[in-house]
């Protein structure tokens, strides 16, 4: 699990009922060199389904940068604030600069169809090249072990499903060969994230 290998104050699940721009970890996972986040062996093998009901793996996205983050349709802040900021910073990199496919991976398959998952993913806000996966709950819970990430079901009677779920709010770089590469801890610097980018995304030229 993360936990053995970031501090403790940086892996506070984030509930996505809570307003996303008071979420306090600011630039923990920014501030240091990306180069130096590579440290966390994190990201293993998936088996889940995209929008398309296609079932895919980590195969399937091998030979291109990725940028994956756990997330739910239904979460009303945390997840569109965490998308429009990968969005921000991916149209911020340097023209010819290859940009990596966005995988959004749902922690709420209850819900979360393969419709639902495709119609959630074509906000115009959102990063144009992205992807939606589910899949069975123990799909799920394999994939969020495989990256170390956490997340939980929380019982919620103003919810009209009457539950809500807590999540990580950590953004993963994956490399060509699906490999941890670096990391963000949240999407609220575009800035900073599209400087770390370029470190390692290769060129179209």
């Amino acid at each position: 699990m993360l936990k053995r290998f970031l501090p403790a104050a940086l892996i506070a699940l984030t509930a996505c009922g809570q307003d996303a721009g008071s979420q306090n970890v600011s630039s923990a996972g920014i501030s240091s060199s990306c180069k130096t986040r590579s440290d966390v062996k994190l990201g293993g093998p998936i088996s889940l389904i995209n929008q398309d009901g296609v079932r895919v793996t980590e195969d399937d996205f091998k030979g291109r940068h990725a940028l994956v983050f756990f997330g739910f349709t239904y979460c009303p802040d945390v997840c569109p604030y965490t998308l429009y900021g990968i969005n921000a910073a991916l149209e911020e990199l340097p023209e010819g600069t290859e940009k990596p496919l966005t995988i959004m991976i749902t922690v709420d398959p209850e819900r979360d169809t393969p419709e639902e998952m495709k119609a959630y993913i074509q906000n115009d806000n959102f990063p144009a090249d992205i992807v939606g996966l589910t899949g069975s709950e123990a799909e799920i819970k394999a994939a969020s072990e495989a990256f170390g990430s956490v997340y939980s079901r929380i019982e919620d009677d103003k919810s009209e499903a009457g539950y809500t779920m807590e999540h990580m709010a950590i953004i993963y770089l994956m490399d060509e060969n699906w490999k941890l590469e670096s990391f963000f801890l949240e999407a609220s610097q575009p800035d900073k994230m599209t400087e770390c980018l370029a470190e390692f995304l290769p060129s179209t030229d």
